[in-house]
């Protein structure tokens, strides 16, 4: 029998947004803190220092950490807001099981492990170990993410583990790997404070990670060319020098069109490209036909403009290129990065001061979280689980013997697919809403209930879980120690403010008691997140995410610390590559051929529009959080559709019209938001809601065939004017927020 989603008294109507908190501005505690606890953000990939004032074992508020050096006490409108999703009414107190007829019920724990021990014992007896799947995030700490990646190998025993980083960083991770043999941001943002010329490609970092700015607007300050290359005008391309309005799916178009003119005018570092790089003559061979026309028309943008961008890049003597999701969720993603990177190699322009590329980090823990060990493909210290080497020292690592430890085993999207092959018959989840977050949710939703037996591990009852059989209440991100890596690839520590309420447990106490139910328990005896932390690092020694020399003290007394780091008397490595001594086989970087080719889906007659995604300044991914918390659902209600005056003319639309918005996946209905910020045959929408407003009910379920990360960023798409008006809880600034 099909699950049908329930809801308990504290969250309201079905599918509807999440009830803000707190009401009209009011909050617990106006006293002194008790204690003020130095940590960091649990959002985005910068990760800025912060600190909470703790009163009766709660969250009470917070004060800048002015020395942290990242962001020096600045913070975004989330940052700010952090503290309050704590004593939130929605918060899970107890387990809870579904009853038949009844909806959610609380349980004890034991009775909730005994249950969840004994479905995962059925279904693996019934069906064998891979029959059983696991999914996690990269909001978790690195100790979290290296025990889940073990927990998942010897106390499930199944090959199918992956995470929602795989909606993230994977293709900018399969682009570093295939260029630098090493998977991390080159530089500390301090370098990009210096640099001559900056092109951010396919990164709202105004909006979405806010802090950085501060780095861009130190080297305007300096003087530096800045290019935007978005289908939007965001907010930082309104002060750009040059602003590449791109059509989306166009990327590798551009790129290649721009490393052309470079090779044209011998815009050309040939002492690097002769020694430290190969593949460069297969390289330009494939873009030799990227006349400036040709790029025209298939990026949508002006050719003077590609040249005038061309042209401050390649006279630049220090640079800085940096990306995010707007290049890489598609099914060419790697082919973006890889496009990237070799626009930084051609000009030898890496691994020297004010020199760098920064691929940024969404989530998080999103660069940490992507090293040891919970991808479908990896294990700790970025090894590759299909290599006997690396496969020995972690089985060595952690006691097993080599031929019990799983393979491969699918991705996050590949999972939902192989549940509806009945192949995979039962999950478990931990930080991971894929209701919200995955494509063609509808199809997820199917996924879902036919599950035989799901249970879900978080703090909140998000729209996925929802779906499962039992939900554990787990921790916030204050309330358990570890340590996260930032997007600089910055060890940085996270301490613990308060203790999780009720009867809710820390999210690593969990792990290591249903390890111990499923006879694994002397594998899982970790007195502290720091034991944990140690094993950690003898896990990652020798990979290339080293983090041996890196202890709890070191990054304490140090703010932080860069990996690769070695020894113990090693300092880190803020800035890569400047031993020239790249991670590849061959010791060099790679050049990497990319010819473009088209979306997975372009426009019709039948669906003319383009339709992208993306992030709005208030809100957080799956908004399980941000949408709990009243200023922060005040500045962006819900999701709006940007569509250019020109585009509205067509269709007849309006300010705040309703419109329904269909693709081959479905169809959905969004208030219009008309901007001119925005390409004129493409319409935004964002991606933070689940149910009735969530755009990825639209989005298309092809993967990159290297990543596997799904193509959020492009879909066809065709629209209706409704005779109904938007609801009245847009508010002023809802609609000032993209203008």
């Amino acid at each position: 029998m099909a699950k049908l989603p329930v809801s308990v008294d504290k969250i309201i109507a079905e599918y509807g947004p999440h009830k803000a908190y707190p009401p009209q501005g009011g909050f617990y505690g106006t006293n002194e803190p008790d204690k003020l606890v130095k940590t960091h953000c649990c959002y985005c990939g910068m990760q800025c220092g912060i600190q909470l004032k703790v009163k009766d074992n709660k969250i009470a508020g917070f004060e800048p950490w002015m020395e942290f050096p990242f962001n020096e006490g600045r913070l975004c409108p989330k940052g700010v807001q952090r503290y309050m999703q704590n004593n939130h009414p929605d918060r899970l107190l107890s387990p809870i099981q579904r009853v038949e007829g009844k909806g959610f019920e609380p349980l004890g724990w034991d009775q909730a492990m005994d249950r969840t021990v004994s479905e995962i014992k059925r279904i693996q007896k019934s069906y064998g170990n891979d029959s059983f799947a696991m999914l996690s995030g990269v909001s978790l700490t690195n100790e979290k993410s290296y025990m889940i990646g073990k927990f998942a190998r010897i106390a499930l025993k199944t090959a199918n583990l992956d995470y929602n980083g795989r909606l993230c960083m994977v293709s900018a991770g399969g682009g570093n790997k295939k260029a630098f043999g090493l998977d991390r941001s080159s530089n500390s943002w301090a370098d990009l404070a210096h640099a001559e010329v900056i092109i951010v490609a396919g990164a709202n970092i105004s909006e979405t990670f806010p802090t950085l700015t501060h780095y861009i607007w130190q080297a305007r300050d300096n003087g530096a060319k800045l290019i935007v290359v978005d289908p939007r005008m965001i907010p930082l391309a309104r002060t750009a020098d040059v602003h590449l309005p791109i059509r989306p799916g166009g990327d590798s178009a551009l790129f290649g069109a721009m490393l052309k003119i470079l090779v044209d005018n011998d815009w050309l570092d040939h002492d690097f490209i002769d020694q430290y790089t190969s593949g460069f003559e297969a390289t330009i061979e494939a873009v030799k036909d990227y006349d400036l026309d040709w790029a025209e028309e298939q990026t949508g943008i002006s050719k003077d403009l590609i040249l005038e961008a061309a042209t401050l890049w390649g006279k630049a003597k220090t640079s800085f290129l940096m990306h995010a999701r707007g290049i890489e969720h598609h099914t060419k993603g790697v082919e973006n990065v890889l496009s990237c990177i070799n626009l930084v190699l051609a000009t030898g322009r890496i691994g020297k001061p004010y020199c760098g590329y920064g691929t940024i980090t969404g989530q998080g823990n999103g660069q940490g979280g992507r090293e040891h060990g919970h991808k479908c493909d990896q294990l700790p210290g970025n090894r590759d689980i299909t290599n006997p080497e690396h496969r020995k020292y972690i089985s060595e690592v952690w006691g097993i013997n080599e031929k019990d430890m799983p393979g491969k085993g699918l991705t996050a999207y590949e999972q939902i697919e192989a549940i509806h092959r009945g192949e995979i018959k039962g999950l478990i989840s931990i930080c991971f809403n894929p209701l919200v977050s995955l494509p063609n949710n509808n199809y997820v939703r199917e996924a879902l209930e036919k599950l035989e037996f799901y249970v879900c591990m978080d703090t909140f009852l998000c729209e996925t879980a929802r779906y499962a059989d039992i939900v554990l209440a787990g921790s916030l991100h204050e309330e358990e120690e570890g340590t996260v890596t930032t997007a600089e690839g910055r060890v940085v520590k996270i301490n613990a403010a308060i203790t999780p309420p009720n009867n809710a447990r820390r999210d690593g106490d969990i792990i290591m008691e249903l390890a111990a139910r499923l006879g694994e328990g002397d594998k899982f005896s970790y007195p502290t997140s720091e034991d944990i932390f140690n094993e950690l690092r003898v896990a990652s020694k020798g990979g290339t995410a080293d983090y041996y020399g890196i202890t709890y003290k070191k990054v304490e007394e140090n703010m932080g610390v860069f990996w690769p780091c070695p020894s113990l008397d090693h300092p880190g490595t803020p800035r890569l590559w400047e031993d020239r001594k790249f991670r590849t086989p061959d010791g060099k970087a790679h050049f990497n051929p990319v010819a473009y080719r088209p979306a997975s889906e372009v426009t019709d007659d039948e669906f003319p529009v383009v339709m992208t995604t993306g992030r709005v300044v208030s809100q957080y991914l799956s908004g399980t959080q941000t949408r709990r918390i009243g200023k922060l659902v005040d500045q962006y209600p819900e999701p709006l559709l940007e569509v250019h005056p020109k585009l509205a003319l067509k269709y007849g639309i309006e300010d705040h019209d309703l419109i329904r918005v269909k693709t081959r996946r479905g169809e959905a209905e969004f208030p219009a938001h008309v901007v001119e910020t925005i390409r004129e045959d493409t319409v935004f929408i964002p991606y933070h809601w689940g149910g009735k407003f969530s755009i990825n009910q639209l989005t298309i379920g092809h993967l990159d065939p290297i990543s596997k990360i799904p193509e959020f960023k492009v879909c066809a798409c065709q629209l209706y004017k409704t005779d109904r008006k938007g609801s009245d809880k847009r508010t002023k600034t809802a609609y000032q927020s993209s203008l």
